[in-house]
Order: C-alpha cells, then sequence, then structure tokens
C-alpha cells in the first residue's frame, strides 16, 4: 500500500549529499557581504565614514544631508554586487524576523529616464503597515501607521539580492514594537552604569560593551520526512508518535561522527554566515538523534542577537537546498533531549579588560568581585523576572525535564568561588585596617586566579551559571529571541551596578571611608542579601524544589503563571526608571506574550484533534475490519473453537475500539474545554484556561495515539514514526 509516509521514506532513503564547493578562506570570505568598515572606507567619503563610526562609538546623530552620502556610498556598493532590491530588516514581536523589498529602480513620472536611486530618507525611515504586527493594545487595528528607523550600530549586509538594513521598529506614537529598541536602551543604559563603576578601578574606561555568544541547538529532518507529519509543518513539533526503541540511551550521537549529509549542509551554512559576517566557530552532535548545535565567537550583544536571528532565517533557506528541514522548537520529540540557546553573557571595557575575568593584580580582581558579586545580587533580587523572560510554550515542555535547567532560577558559582564569598562575607564591618587589607587582598582577592584554574565542575542542572569569565543563561529556548533574555538581564544588573554605585559614594562621604573599604563593605552586604540564589547541587532533585520554596524562590513551571512577572510593579519600576520601555510598551509585551501562548497551545490542540481523528483512527478501523475479517473467516473454518483459537484477534480488537473511543471522548472534550476558553476575555484568563484545561488532553489523546501505533498493521500506518524521522540519515 502506498502512503505519504512510504513515499516520504523512500525519497529519504535515496537522497544523495548536495555537491558543494568551497569558495576561498572564511577569513578572505568573512564579512564580504556586509557593509562593514573596509566597504565603508571604500564607498563613502571621509565625513560620511567618521558620521557612521561617530553613531556607532558615541550615538551623536546623522543628519539628513550625512545621511545622503552615506545611501549613495551604501548603494554604490550594493549594486556592484547585483543587488536590486532594498528593505528595512526588522525583529517584530511574531518571534521572526521581518522585511518589505523595495527596488532601487524607478522612473520619472512619465515612466521615461530609469534610474537607481536610493537616498538618504530610504536609508533612515520607512513606514511598512503595522496594523499586522503584535501590538498588545498599543494602536487600533485601523491605524496602520509604523515606522522603521536605521539602526546603524549593526552593519548592512546581503541576503540573496537585497540589501537588508537592520532598523528598530515604532508606532506611530513612539512605542517600540519591537525587540530590537528596549533591547538597545537597555544596552546603552548598562554603558552608561558600568562605565561610572569601571572608574572606581581604572578612570580611563570610558565605554563597557555587554557581550552574547549564543549556542544554538536545533534539529535536522529530511524534508520529505517532515512533510509527511502534518503536525511538524503545522506547530513545529510532533504532537504524537511513540518514542523508538533506540533513542539516546547510548549516548552515540553526542560529538559522534557528524552525519555526511548534516555536514555538508553545515559547511554549506557556514559559507553563508561568513559572507555575512556571522562568526560562527563550532559545530557538533548534540545528545538527540539528529540534534546538533552551532556556536560563534563572542560580540557585542544587539549586533550578537541579530546575527542569531539572521543566522536561524539562512538555516531554513540553506536546508531547503540540501532537502532537509530545520526544527528550531524547544521539544520537537517525546523522549529525547530538547534544544536550548544558551547566553554567555559578560562585560567587556574600551580598554581591553573582561569584567568577569579576573587577573593578576588585587585591584583589578577587586573590581571582578565588583561586578560578579553585583550580578549576583541583580539575578537574586529579579529572579522571577528574568525567568518570565525566557517564558514560552515551547520552552515549558524543556525546562526540569533532565536535559535542561529547571523553571526554578538559581546561581551556580562553584565550591571555590562559593568560599571566596564566605570569606568575604566574615570581613569586619566597618573601616578596615591595613593589616586586614592586606590581609584580604593577599589571601582572598588575590588568590582568585588561582581559585578559577582549578574551578568545580559545572553544574549542567544550572540555568545561570559562572562559567570561568563570563555567566551563561542557559534556560533560554532554542526557538527565542535572545532579546527578552539579553534586555531583562542587561536592565537589572545595570539597575543594580546604579545603586552600587550610590551606596559606595554614600560610605565614602558619609562614614568618610576610602574607596576600598567602602566596596569591601556593600559587596559583604550583598554577600549576605544573595545567598539564596546559589545553588550547586541537582536542580532536578525534589529535594531542591523544597529547599527552594524555603528560600523564598519562585518555581513557575508553567508560561502564564511566569508571564506575571512581566507585568508586575517592579517589572514597571524597572524599566521605567531605566527608560528602557514606559508602562505601555510592557504591559503591551505581556498582553503579547500571553496571547501567543494561547495561540500556540490552541493550534496544538486543534491539529492534535485532526490528526487523532483523520489519520489515526481511520487507519485505526481499517486495521480492526482486517482482523474482523480473519476472526469471520476462522469462525467458518472452526465453528464453535474459533473463540479460543481467535482469541487474541479479538482482544485487539477489542483494544482498538477502546482506544478509538478515548480518542472520540477525549478530542470531544478537549474542544468542548478550548469553546469555553475561547469566549473569555481577559488574556491572563484565557492563557490560563488553555493551560490548565486544554493542554492536559494532549497528553491523554496522544497516548492512545501511541498505543494504536503500536497495534495497528505498520504497513497501514499513515504517519512518519519516531524511528524513521531520527534516524532515516
Amino acid at each position: 500500500m502506498s502512503t505519504i509516509r512510504f513515499q516520504a521514506l523512500k525519497e529519504a532513503s535515496t537522497r544523495k549529499p548536495v555537491k558543494f564547493e568551497e569558495a576561498g578562506k572564511k577569513s578572505v570570505l568573512f564579512g564580504s557581504n556586509v557593509f562593514n568598515d573596509k566597504a565603508m572606507k571604500q564607498y563613502l567619503t571621509s565625513d560620511a565614514f567618521k558620521g557612521v563610526q561617530g553613531a556607532v562609538q558615541h550615538g551623536t546623530k546623522i543628519d539628513r544631508k550625512l545621511a545622503d552620502y552615506i545611501a549613495m556610498g551604501m548603494k554604490e556598493w550594493a549594486l556592484s554586487k547585483g543587488v536590486t532590491h532594498y528593505t528595512h530588516w526588522f525583529q517584530p514581536l511574531t518571534g521572526s524576523t521581518a522585511e518589505k523589498h523595495d527596488a532601487f529602480f524607478e522612473t520619472s513620472y512619465d515612466g521615461s529616464d530609469p534610474v537607481e536611486k536610493f537616498g538618504g530618507a530610504q536609508l533612515i525611515q520607512q513606514e511598512p503597515d503595522a496594523s499586522s504586527f503584535p501590538n498588545g493594545g498599543i494602536r487600533n487595528t485601523f491605524e496602520a501607521r509604523g515606522y522603521t528607523a536605521w539602526d546603524p550600530t549593526s552593519p548592512a549586509f546581503i541576503l540573496g539580492t537585497t540589501l537588508c538594513i537592520p532598523t528598530v521598529f515604532i508606532s506611530y506614537t513612539g512605542e517600540a514594537l519591537d525587540y530590537k529598541t528596549p533591547l538597545l536602551r537597555a544596552l546603552q543604559v548598562m554603558d552608561d552604569a558600568a562605565t561610572e563603576v569601571c572608574k572606581y578601578f581604572d578612570k580611563n574606561v570610558k565605554k563597557v560593551t555587554a557581550t552574547l555568544g549564543w549556542e544554538q541547538e536545533y534539529f535536522l529532518i529530511d524534508r520529505a520526512l517532515a512533510n509527511s507529519r502534518p503536525d511538524l509543518m503545522m506547530t513545529g513539533r510532533t504532537l504524537l508518535g511513540h518514542t523508538s526503541a533506540k533513542g539516546q540511551q547510548l549516548d552515540d550521537h553526542y560529538f559522534g561522527s557528524i552525519p555526511t549529509r548534516a555536514l555538508v549542509y553545515m559547511r554549506d551554512l557556514e559559507q553563508e554566515c561568513m559572507l555575512l559576517g556571522i562568526p560562527v566557530k563550532t559545530r557538533h552532535n548534540e545528545v538527540a538523534p539528529n540534534q546538533f548545535e552551532f556556536a560563534p565567537i563572542f560580540e557585542e550583544t544587539n549586533l550578537a542577537v541579530d546575527h542569531n536571528c539572521l543566522l536561524m532565517d539562512v538555516m531554513e533557506k540553506v536546508a531547503e537546498r540540501h532537502d532537509l528541514k530545520v526544527l528550531f522548537h524547544e521539544k520537537p520529540f517525546k523522549g529525547v533531549n530538547g534544544s536550548g540557546k544558551h547566553n554567555n553573557w559578560s562585560l567587556a571595557t574600551d580598554t581591553g579588560v573582561n569584567l568577569l575575568s579576573p587577573s593578576k593584580t588585587p585591584m583589578s580582581n577587586l573590581q571582578f568581585l565588583t561586578f560578579f558579586i553585583n550580578t549576583i545580587k541583580a539575578v537574586h533580587d529579579h529572579e522571577s523576572l528574568l525567568r518570565g523572560a525566557i517564558a514560552t510554550a515551547g520552552n515549558d515542555h524543556r525546562l526540569g525535564a533532565n536535559e535542561a535547567p529547571p523553571a526554578i532560577i538559581s546561581v551556580f558559582i562553584g565550591e571555590q568561588l562559593t568560599k571566596v564569598l564566605a570569606e568575604l562575607e566574615g570581613v569586619t564591618a566597618g573601616k578596615l585596617s591595613p593589616e586586614e587589607k592586606t590581609d584580604l587582598k593577599l589571601n582572598v582577592v588575590g588568590k582568585i586566579p588561582d581559585v578559577l584554574l582549578d574551578n568545580t565542575d559545572r553544574n549542567r542542572t544550572s540555568p545561570f551559571a559562572f562559567t570561568g569569565n563570563k555567566f551563561e543563561f542557559r534556560a533560554v529556548g532554542s526557538n527565542s529571541n535572545c532579546s527578552n533574555a539579553m534586555t531583562t538581564l542587561n536592565a537589572i544588573v545595570a539597575k543594580q551596578l546604579r545603586d552600587f554605585k550610590v551606596e559606595v559614594d554614600a560610605l565614602i562621604e558619609t562614614k568618610e571611608m576610602k574607596k576600598d573599604d567602602a566596596i569591601f563593605n556593600v559587596l559583604r552586604e550583598y554577600i549576605k542579601h544573595s545567598k539564596k540564589i546559589l545553588f550547586e547541587g541537582d536542580g532536578y532533585s525534589e529535594a531542591w524544589e523544597k529547599e527552594a520554596e524555603k528560600r523564598g524562590l519562585s518555581n513557575f513551571k508553567t508560561t502564564p503563571e511566569a508571564l506575571k512577572a512581566r507585568a508586575s510593579k517592579q517589572a514597571l519600576d524597572l524599566f521605567s526608571e531605566l527608560g528602557i520601555m514606559n508602562h505601555i510598551e510592557v504591559e503591551a509585551r505581556y498582553e503579547i506574550e500571553l496571547e501567543e501562548y494561547t495561540k500556540k497551545i490552541q493550534i496544538e490542540g486543534r491539529v492534535l484533534g485532526d490528526i487523532s481523528t483523520n489519520h489515526v483512527i481511520p487507519t485505526a478501523i481499517r486495521y480492526q475490519n482486517t482482523l474482523i475479517e480473519n476472526v469471520k473467516g476462522l469462525k467458518d473454518i472452526f465453528g464453535s473453537d474459533f473463540e479460543t483459537i481467535a482469541k487474541e484477534q479479538i482482544i485487539l480488537i477489542k483494544d482498538i475500539s477502546r482506544h478509538i473511543e478515548g480518542i472520540n471522548s477525549k478530542v470531544l472534550e478537549m474542544t468542548n474545554e478550548r469553546k469555553k476558553a475561547n469566549v473569555l476575555t481577559d488574556g491572563q484568563a484565557m492563557a490560563e484556561a488553555y493551560c490548565n484545561n486544554v493542554k492536559p488532553y494532549f497528553e491523554i489523546i496522544r497516548e492512545h495515539c501511541d498505543k494504536l501505533e503500536l497495534l495497528v498493521d505498520n504497513e497501514l500506518w499513515t504517519l512518519t514514526k519516531y524511528r524513521e524521522l531520527l534516524f532515516t540519515k
């Protein structure tokens, strides 16, 4: 019997790796399709180049006349590379990127004199229709005006034959409708706050840059096999499917030899990344079958976020050339590991110092401790907000599932640094004697670099871990835009650094303490205050859940629970005080994220109902009819003895009927719960109804479907199975 499943398997099994030739050395290709410093020096006047550099480094405004010169050079560069269109490339609150292509080509009013035209006005601003993008009540549907505005800190790039200009996206009334705008504001606040604190240690520091290195995990599935699964195509994950006998239990995929088709895909993708200036460096197999990872060199956070968004887009485009499908969902397959996107975060000065990396002098180590301890306190004070920043429907499947950090936010720093903080905590309050200060600097602060050389093994269950010269925010989901996590993290640390400076300055002025004494005193109090966020043990254990509850830490296991922190008074005050988002922008994002969660669960419920009733049940009935005919034949042959002879077939017929009835009844109940949820007008209540009343049916229905997959003849089953999805190369 020919079905889509067997056609897909035949197609997938005969695939050959796509031929791919390297275009040259990566160092030569890198940034070839980016309007970077090298290209600008060639195509811009010296004044125009200085204008862009001033905007990037100091935030100075570019006037319209200068913008015309920049646009002229950018256009000539793009035309020299065969570009025909340009677009403002932005990140609306849909979770993906957006673009509207306009041709350089124009004519005069009578259709004559065709030219390639692109001026400063087109470079700086465009007006896409904003009515269909998520806005969280910021605007009415009938009000269509929105604006994209050029972000010169992220260089323009060429994708295909289109010049892409990274931009922010704001409403007619000025509110941010994108991920980039709040991130840029948070990074500026971080720069200001961190630079002021750095001046305690080095007056020459004029700028502090937040850096990010993401690790992108993903699955690769043959495109024909993915297309044969409606759930994968519609929701990004398999809503049913019995686990394969062989999964990841042998650990034979992790860091193993990369399959040929996957490796050719990676090479092709890496070449595209080199052209686009995305500094990918690491590729490897991940834990689950057909799961892989890409990781780049660290970059400035805004650029790193843009590059990750661009990478995800390019990954899908390149996959088409290789007849593959990329899955970014945090949990596309039951029974094997899901995918995350670890965000490795640090701070770097314009003098070349990593503020989270100690060095050989006590002063630099005191600087390290200052930023290290302030980060811990920031996470302690805002752990629920940080949890809300990574809350999505997909990530709910992954967090705490013995493959990713738990939903409880805690900080892992290792046994040795824990001892260092304990010694600092024991420092006498007030002014230090010369002897105490010398002992502290030599025997505690001075030995930190040696401590880190022999640091405790990393704790894979920690959602926020210190890993030697950076913090690794491991709880971010693979399908997420890094901006949510990075905006929140940089905001809370910037707020903490501001508060720290106020406290230190007050001790210096009112208590007449020396600077070092004041810093030690404030840090000592922070250590005492923040101890409950530090955890070194097994984050998956029930004991930790109980302990975390005693400590007063939040444990939001679902997105609707976690998102409440996004619109809390603490969040509203924080973002407003720092000038990152006003109350309207914060509340809008809260509404949008609730609505996104609700819609995703709604879609999954509808798709599951469709597949189970239109694929699974008809297939089960078809096989059941075959069994019935078999029993009838046995009865004709053996008469009254048929019940004994056909005993197993009869049991099988009854089991199939029981599972069919289970599917039908539970799909009906789930549909009724959806209808009840849909009439709710409050976004939080609707999300909770879908989470608590609709979603629980998914596993019940799935269990019946998966049992039928084992009972029904393999030749009749229409849906591609796990053993085929995960193990067909």
